[in-house]
């Protein structure tokens, strides 16, 4: 990891991820009945609600909705949850205002066209391997991992590390 990458995690005070093809793997499946149903990894899951426990922000902001996914999110503790959003860069907005910080103090992941005006503003433009090529070309940080395969457990535990705030007492606890 270069020197400035290192400097850009230890910065990091929030994490916003976008979901479909960050958090799960971009595919959806069609019941009979018309639902929508996603898969999302249990580890990301662990990520995320760790570093909740520690003391991160934690925002969601996607394009995609559904019930289930929100009771996902709320399980895990994440209360800052956008859906349905047509242009990221409101709630992005609303976010660092409601959490007092400044864009730079972000780490935001995203894969596709819609995440592009936000990944421009933070801190830290992450990305799952699989994202569009325009990601690829502004993220400072590219998971080695695929959208919905652990890519944001992977940034979560890179910065909590570099913080030392990954592996504590509270580790073992889910």
């Amino acid at each position: 990891m270069s020197e400035n990458l290192s400097t850009s995690f230890k910065k990091i005070k929030a994490f916003v991820f976008d979901i479909d093809g960050v958090l799960t793997n971009g595919q959806v499946l069609i019941t009979e009945e018309g639902h929508m149903l996603r898969s999302m990894n249990i580890k990301d899951g662990y990520a995320l609600q760790h570093a909740i426990k520690q003391g991160y922000c934690i925002g969601i902001i996607s394009g995609g909705k559904g019930s289930g996914i929100l009771a996902r999110l709320q399980g895990l503790g994440i209360t800052d949850v956008y859906l349905g959003q047509s242009h990221k860069m409101g709630a992005f907005e609303e976010l660092l205002s409601k959490w007092n910080l400044d864009a730079k103090d972000v780490a935001y992941m995203g894969d596709d066209y819609p995440d592009l005006p936000v990944l421009k503003k933070v801190g830290l433009p992450c990305s799952p391997a699989d994202a569009c090529q325009e990601v690829l070309e502004i993220a400072h940080y590219i998971s080695t991992s695929n959208g919905g395969m652990g890519c944001a457990r992977e940034l979560i535990e890179k910065v909590m590390k570099l913080q030392n705030t990954w592996n504590n007492s509270d580790s073992t606890i889910w």
